[in-house]
Parts: structure tokens; sequence; C-alpha cells
């Protein structure tokens, strides 16, 4: 006997509740054939239990929970994992992104931040003795999400800065700007953060009008 097709539906999940796990009661309506072989509505529900580190995708089966047809087996419910959108994080694979604006006086000069993890956990960075450059990301190891199935696994936080600039300078603050700028020092760091550094005066330079002179045209 052929069973009836599965009747398929979401299960909304926040991230603190993919993060630590949890109990959902879910309700749903589904088709029942009576002794007289018509179709009712029928509403029903189930517990469903969120493992921690579930993700979007992860499907929970009540077999012969679904639907019922004629002549048919009854077919399966079935419940797919969605992730509500969270107001301050975003899950990549098992890691967590955040990302937080950084002033560009305070990129320049000196930066510390706090937030809580979806424990309730407070986090704390400081960036007092570094330039922080654009696309700059600071990585928390284990801070992220459980991974399901390895216990006591977890992936890590991401802290992405971007650098909020101004929208216009005055034209002292041009022209300060500018007599700094063509002084920067030769950076005595290597690898991809010459780059990152580059691209910050880069920028600078661009937004009060300056003309940079490569480091080795300069003279003392």
């Amino acid at each position: 006997m052929r069973k009836a097709p599965p009747l398929e539906r979401k299960l909304e999940c926040t991230l603190e509740e993919l993060c630590h796990g949890c109990k959902k009661e879910v309700k749903y309506t589904r088709d029942v054939v009576t002794k007289n072989g018509t179709i009712v509505k029928k509403e029903v529900s189930q517990m469903v239990l969120v493992k921690p580190g579930w993700k979007k995708g992860n499907k929970i089966t009540f077999e012969g929970m679904g639907d019922e047809r004629p002549g048919c087996l009854p077919g399966d419910a079935v419940f797919a994992v969605s992730e509500k959108k969270h107001p301050v994080f975003k899950r990549v694979g098992n890691d967590l992104v955040l990302k937080a604006e950084v002033p560009l006086v305070s990129a320049l000069t000196g930066w510390s931040f706090s937030f809580r993890l979806l424990g309730g956990k407070k986090v704390s960075c400081s960036f007092q003795d570094e330039i922080i450059c654009p696309g700059y990301e600071k990585v928390i190891r284990g801070e992220g999400m459980p991974i399901a199935d390895q216990k006591g696994a977890r992936g890590d936080l991401r802290v992405k800065l971007e650098i909020a600039f101004p929208k216009q300078l005055t034209d002292e603050q041009r022209d300060g700007l500018a007599g700094l700028l063509s002084a920067v020092p030769e950076p005595v760091m290597q690898g991809p953060t010459v780059s990152n550094f580059l691209s910050l005066v880069l920028t600078l330079s661009e937004i009060c009008g300056a003309a940079l002179v490569p480091w080795d045209k300069q003279t003392a």
C-alpha cells in the first residue's frame, strides 16, 4: 500500500534556541479520513526536541502523523528548521559573525567595546596598541555555535569591524589631515596588514584631497 505525501512545515527557531537547545510544541492541521471515507481537518500538536547546534534545514519527522488519504498509509509530518534573523549576530556555518562600526578617530587612536554572547556572557574587545584598518577581523576561538553531535566542540566568533568615515570635513580639518598623511612613516608590518593599512591611508587621502608621496620618494 502506498503512502500519502508528507505534510511539510517550517520550524522557526531563534539563534538562542539553536545554540542552547530547547523543547518546542508545534501545532498543525492534518487531514484525517473518517469511518465513512470523508476527509476532515484535525488540529494536532507534537513536541520537538531541538538539539544544540542544529542548523537551518535540519528535519524532524513524525512517522504517520501527516495527512491521511483513502486507500493509503498515513503520510509523515516533516518539520524543517528555519533560523530567525538575529539583531546582533549572523550565523555562518558553525561560526557567529558580529559586525561593529568604529568611528574613524577611534580606529586611528584606540577603541574598545563590549557585547553579550547568546548565553548572556559579556565579552570586551580592546584595540589600544593597533590601528584598525578596513576589513579588520578579530577571531575569538570557541565562542561560536555548538557543533551538533560533537560534544564540547564549538565554532568561532568573528568580529568584523567597519570604519565610519566622516561624511564631510571643514577646510581646516582637511588641511590638518593632509599634513598628517603626507608625513605618515613607512609601516614596519608585513603581509596582508600592509595592504589594509595602505587602504586606510588612501581612503583618508581621498577624503581630504591629499596627494601622497611614496615612502621611498620621501626625504627626511
